[in-house]
């Protein structure tokens, strides 16, 4: 993958033409919550809204300058049957699984782990003082793919897409592709997108969809308009799914930050409990026991 200073290079990107963009379903807030050893935090994406956002499962913001909200961190912990994608906008955070991977997720980073048949890790802040800010993204895996080897990956900030457009925004490409430009990761079967977006004042910003993926933006910095509602900071916006429709249309009056995340959805059964996701309920029981066994993650 090509690092930062070669996509950052003179280049002709390719613009997205979008005819028929998308209106705003509803917004959603989040709900506050803790997770790990007391880690703060905000769950955007709940489990009521899987279904309706398939293929994500879950989606956390965290942000704090204060070291008594994250300096706990999230001690070892099971995961079974989905990918997670921690993106860091700042702060420290070093990862240890039971694969044998270990990594130091920082400012602008991104850690992506596939916990396929299983994997035990931690997630412990590197840092004593001083803001920490992120998000977490669970992406389900298809059921045959669930018990697949565990996989890891971490993307230094410098080694992350990045491009600017003609207006000034800067879009910085996780996975998917957007104007021309690959992110650090493709999937083939849910095919997601997830791009940051940081949009000056004035800037609007076309993104293509597929017109059969969910799709949101969440608005983590200021306010963004979507076919003329506001999002206000905070606030998840779920995409309306129209047949006809071709995309996304963003505007900034003043500058705003958000994330636009948006797949293929899998059209399974999703069944959940806590950190093992599984299309049956038997799957799901044999997820419990192999851990409370301790088999997963071997």
């Amino acid at each position: 993958m090509a690092p930062r200073t070669e996509t950052l290079a003179p280049r002709v990107l390719q613009p997205e033409t979008v005819h028929r963009p998308r209106e705003v379903e509803r917004l959603v807030t989040g709900t506050a919550t803790s997770d790990g050893a007391g880690v703060k935090l905000t769950r955007v994406l709940t489990q009521p809204l899987q279904r309706r956002l398939d293929p994500f499962l879950m989606l956390d913001a965290f942000g704090t300058d204060n070291p008594d909200d994250y300096i706990g961190g999230f001690p070892d912990h099971p995961h079974r049957g989905f990918e997670t994608v921690t993106y860091m906008i700042a702060g420290r955070m070093r990862h240890r699984d039971s694969a044998g991977h270990e990594g130091l997720l920082q400012n602008g980073g991104v850690q992506w782990m596939t916990a396929g048949r299983g994997v035990i890790h931690s997630e412990l802040p590197e840092q004593e003082s001083g803001a920490m800010e992120g998000f977490q993204l669970w992406l389900n895996l298809r059921g045959e793919d669930k018990m697949c080897a565990p996989w890891y990956r971490d993307i230094q900030s410098d080694q992350l897409p990045e491009f600017i457009t003609a207006e000034g925004v800067t879009v910085r490409v996780i996975a998917g592709r957007s104007h021309g430009v690959d992110g650090a990761v493709q999937r083939e079967f849910t095919e997601p997108l997830y791009l940051d977006l940081h949009l000056p004042a004035g800037a609007d910003l076309a993104q293509a969809l597929p017109a059969g993926h969910n799709a949101f933006v969440h608005v983590y910095r200021g306010e963004l308009r979507i076919a003329g509602q506001a999002v206000p900071a905070g606030r998840m916006a779920i995409l309306k799914n129209e047949p006809a429709s071709d995309g996304v249309r963003l505007h900034a009056h003043a500058p705003a930050r958000a994330l636009l995340i948006a797949g293929r959805p899998l059209g399974e059964p999703i069944v959940q409990y806590g950190p093992f996701v599984m299309n049956t309920q038997a799957q799901l029981f044999q997820a419990v026991e192999d851990f409370r066994a301790g088999v997963l993650g071997r």
